[in-house]
């Protein structure tokens, strides 16, 4: 685990199930039908919000399609008008720092299920603001350079001037980030670019990592991870366990 979101993760595995694929564009579209009711409507230029989703959408393969009859359904009122945004934060096994964050039609039962997992799988959540402060919000995109053909340098070049503070190499992928005002354009100049991506979305990322050492902190930290992304009200799981 990298500490980056479930969305990442699925999309570095091949051949994940199409269940799982289903519960990320259900998902999706719930996010999507949100940041057109709070963000300002559904004209992703006047709704950064929005624009920023719609990334996020097409970095997880949704057809353009899809996303713009979600679009359209939320502007016409369809959908998703009692979901609240809600963030839990807390610890697992070894102290690992865990954000949740969550769209929820039922508050109470999404806090008691968050909690179920931390408890089931030796952590404890705690109050806001625990563990957030150890995190910054910024925006990611993860271009995919599984054939190794990419070139750093001009991808470097292209990220900065598009308004990017930083590229860093990763297995198989490059990985941008971008201040969460800039992360909107430089998605899409690195699109217009030629560029695929593997995930992009507005993420919050541990200033430090966490390894963990024990078999069973191990085994208990992938668990309560797979737990809670499972978790139909859970859009996206934060954490620094390396």
């Amino acid at each position: 685990m990298s500490g980056h979101s479930k969305w990442h993760n699925i999309q570095r595995t091949k051949g994940a199930a199409d269940a799982k694929r289903a519960q990320i564009f259900t998902k999706l579209a719930r996010e999507l039908t949100v940041a057109v009711k709070e963000g300002g409507g559904g004209d992703p230029a006047g709704n950064s919000r929005l624009s920023a989703v719609i990334a996020k959408a097409k970095a997880a393969n949704i057809p353009s399609d899809n996303i713009k009859r979600t679009i359209e359904k939320a502007v016409g009122g369809a959908g998703g008008n009692n979901y609240e945004e809600v963030t839990y934060e807390g610890y697992g096994p070894g102290g690992v720092a865990v954000i949740v964050e969550a769209m929820t039609d039922n508050r109470n039962r999404t806090a008691a299920e968050v909690r179920h997992h931390f408890d089931k799988y030796g952590g404890n959540m705690g109050a806001a603001g625990c563990v957030s402060w150890s995190f910054d919000r910024k925006g990611v995109v993860v271009v995919e350079n599984e054939d190794g053909e990419l070139d750093e340098d001009e991808l470097l070049e292209a990220a900065l001037e598009s308004g990017a503070d930083d590229v860093v190499t990763r297995d198989g992928s490059f990985e941008v980030y971008t201040p969460v005002g800039a992360f909107v354009a430089v998605n899409d100049a690195l699109a217009k670019s030629g560029y695929s991506f593997l995930s992009a979305q507005i993420e919050m990322t541990p200033q430090s990592y966490i390894s963990l050492t024990d078999a069973d902190d191990i085994k208990n930290m992938e668990k309560l991870l797979e737990a809670l992304e499972d978790s139909d009200d859970v859009q996206d799981v934060w954490h620094n366990y390396e």
